[in-house]
């Protein structure tokens, strides 16, 4: 397939100013509010954890894939979304994703062992949906400052993260009704996202055909062979492997080597709050530049470095280790997705492209925290499977290289 030099980003003639209930500042509005949502029901699970196993009697592997199913649905579910974009529009397939997120919030806390599992499901679907689905759309809308605007909805992703994961445990206790009402109040945060989206979709059929006639352009042909597609989406796998594999395992990682455990987990919310600068700045940095491969190469030795530390002097550079993390893991997050807008020439095919990354990138990530956790069993020791993830966060820089290459498919 067809790869080309980019001299210049390839910019998409506005759209025609639309009516009031078409705003672009609802029309921001409503991606913020989308976006707060696609991180937070998974973060919120995390405190909960314990006091579900203890409900419902869980082994520790089951637990683990509370956590676990909703990446690895993401993964599978992300090919089929093009599909539904170009068949229903992408504005409809938005608020059907953020609706049938929050269905699965209200699922995953009835009384039922199958109903938990069962929203995991739901929930990972639809996020794939979302995943998708926003890249293209922000190519769309914001085509000349798309990767600007990736980064700022990939920050409120975070940010939705690690307020969730901070408030749970108090709405907890707010609400009187154990982990079920904390966990099932995140359907309010998307009930809001969906009455925000509504004026994407009470459009006039007017503006409808003004957008459907914008040039949203052909779907790349042949891109699960192209190697420009698999360099972002190696980058994509590997990145989000190492994210989801610390998420699951720093804590105790640091409680392994000595580290009183309020202290771990005080250093685990700080890394996640620096991944929040980490993905706001580097996509702001990588649509300013023709070529980000020294960024992508930069993002991956951080990575390298902060599990390095981490490998070394566990206890005592802790802090340093998630500051670094922090960085790496947000600013990672942030270039990937920006990749997908900046290596692509139209809406259509950041949606395609997006639906390879995002398949490929979660069902790797997917395996990174069990395989994490069965190489420590088998050992009896962090070190290897750190040592691993040193070498992966290598192979990282180097598809991240390839994928900063001044090209677009």
């Amino acid at each position: 397939m067809a790869v080309t030099r980019a001299r210049q980003p390839l910019v998409t003639p506005a759209l025609p100013v639309r009516s009031r209930l078409a705003h672009p500042a609802l029309l921001l509005t409503g991606i913020l509010l989308v976006a707060l949502n696609m991180r937070a029901c998974l973060a919120a699970i995390s405190p909960m954890v314990g006091e579900i196993q203890q409900t419902f009697g869980l082994s520790s592997t089951a637990s683990g894939l509370i956590t676990t199913v909703p990446v690895l649905f993401q993964g599978l579910g992300a090919p089929l979304t093009p599909r539904l974009t170009r068949r229903f529009g992408t504005e409809r397939v938005v608020l059907g994703a953020v609706l049938v997120l929050g269905a699965g919030v209200l699922l995953r806390v009835l009384p039922s062992i199958a109903a938990l599992y069962g929203g995991c499901v739901v929930i990972g679907v639809a996020i794939a949906v979302l995943n998708v689905s926003l890249p293209g759309l922000v190519k769309r809308e914001f085509p000349a400052k798309a990767a600007t605007m990736t980064g700022v909805y990939s920050t409120t992703m975070l940010v939705g993260a690690t307020l969730a994961a901070g408030v749970s445990v108090p709405l907890e206790k707010a609400l009187g009704g154990g982990w079920q009402a904390s966990l099932g109040a995140w359907s309010v945060l998307a009930l809001i996202a969906a009455v925000a989206w509504l004026p994407q979709v009470l459009r006039s059929r007017q503006e409808r055909a003004v957008v459907a006639a914008a040039p949203a352009g052909r779907p790349v042909d042949g891109i699960w062979r192209s190697p420009l597609a698999w360099r972002i989406s190696l980058f994509m796998g590997i990145s989000s492997l190492l994210v989801y594999t610390l998420v699951a395992w720093l804590p105790t990682i640091l409680a392994d080597h000595g580290m009183d455990r309020g202290e771990a987990g005080l250093v685990f919310a700080f890394s996640n709050l620096v991944q929040v600068a980490g993905a706001f700045l580097v996509p702001l940095a990588a649509g300013r530049m023709t070529r980000q491969r020294g960024l992508a190469v930069a993002m991956a030795g951080l990575n390298a470095l902060g599990i390095a530390v981490l490998l070394l002097a566990p206890v005592s550079g802790a802090w340093v280790s998630a500051a670094v993390l922090g960085v790496a893991q947000g600013g990672s997050l942030g270039l990937a997705l920006a990749f997908i807008v900046l290596r692509t020439s139209s809406a259509a095919g950041a949606a395609q492209l997006g639906g390879m990354t995002q398949a490929v990138g979660y069902l790797v990530a997917a395996a990174g925290p069990v395989g994490a956790g069965a190489l420590h069993q088998l050992t009896g020791s962090w070190t290897t499977p750190l040592v691993l993830l040193l070498v992966l966060a290598g192979v990282a820089a180097v598809a991240g290289w390839g994928a900063g290459r001044n090209r677009t498919l």
